[in-house]
């Protein structure tokens, strides 16, 4: 969603560290403050047809066998966005590790609910069945997101007509992370996703905490409690509650040195600092990773 004040002055400071980038935007001066190191990148493969449906693949340089696999969708109110900002997410994960996966997704005005969620779920099947020639056991695979691309995650994770369009299912996932997603958000108060989702006409099937009924993945809800953009109660609070109450294993966390947009940048080496939400998010992977494979045995 769109950044607060607070947040952008954290992000200038990353963007005033790098000599050479002083006019680049937020997000390009982390990615350059976040170095590739010991990873390896593929980048524009086509997981569909089109020019948003292209992802890139982030991954240790050298992967142990049976890597875990997480697909990033990035915010923006589904209007805004692209994969190449987000290197530093994928990155991170790849320390860790973690085989990552960002796509694009069209965004409006040229698609509206639900086209994008489509292509969500395209983008995790495309992953399913071709990610172990990257290094990543499809096995261990994980949805993730920031903002509308928590919403992309939750709603690819929990509702089963995306990834069934796909000729799959959620069954093919071992968990989902959301970073300060909206999931309860009518009546739509924001007016850039107010288009997005035909309002005042938004359909109730539209909000990820009416379909709970699935299959019980395992769910990483992190948000920040100054969040004064998608309310930490409401939306991560709330669908904890109710994911507890169907007997689903959640992990709830909440942190105070970030703002809705420095909790994905804490995610970067230099703000780190701020929470250790790379840290949260590695130990849930890597534990229901194992946890999965127990399963399928």
């Amino acid at each position: 969603m769109r950044k607060t004040r607070s947040s952008l002055y954290v992000l200038a400071a990353a963007v005033a560290a790098v000599g050479g980038l002083v006019a680049c935007s937020p997000l390009t001066a982390i990615n350059a403050l976040s170095p590739a190191g010991s990873t390896d990148t593929s980048t524009d493969i086509a997981y569909g047809i089109g020019a948003r449906l292209k992802l890139d693949v982030y991954r240790p340089a050298r992967p142990a066998a049976g890597a875990p696999v997480v697909v990033f969708f990035y915010g923006g109110n589904w209007n805004s966005g692209q994969r190449k900002d987000y290197a530093f997410v994928g990155r991170a994960l790849a320390s860790r590790g973690i085989v990552a996966v960002i796509p694009d997704y069209r965004l409006y005005p040229q698609v509206r609910y639900p086209d994008f969620l489509d292509d969500s779920a395209q983008a995790v099947a495309w992953v399913a069945q071709h990610i172990g020639a990257y290094g990543g056991d499809a096995n261990s695979l994980f949805v993730m997101g920031h903002s509308a691309g928590a919403y992309n995650a939750a709603m690819v994770a929990l509702d089963s007509r995306w990834l069934g369009k796909q000729a799959s299912s959620p069954a093919i996932l071992a968990g989902w992370i959301g970073l300060a997603g909206p999931y309860d958000f009518l009546p739509i108060e924001n007016a850039a996703a107010k288009p997005v989702f035909h309002f005042p006409n938004t359909p109730l099937e539209s909000q990820p905490v009416n379909h709970l009924d699935g299959k019980k993945l395992p769910a990483l809800l992190i948000a920040a409690n100054k969040d004064t953009l998608v309310n930490p109660v409401r939306n991560t609070g709330g669908l904890a509650t109710r994911l507890r109450e169907r007997g689903v294993p959640v992990t709830e966390i909440y942190y105070d040195g970030v703002s809705h947009t420095t909790l994905v940048g804490s995610i970067a080496a230099p703000l780190r600092g701020l929470a250790p939400t790379l840290d949260a998010i590695d130990q849930f992977v890597h534990k229901n990773a194992s946890l999965s494979k127990v399963q399928a045995m």
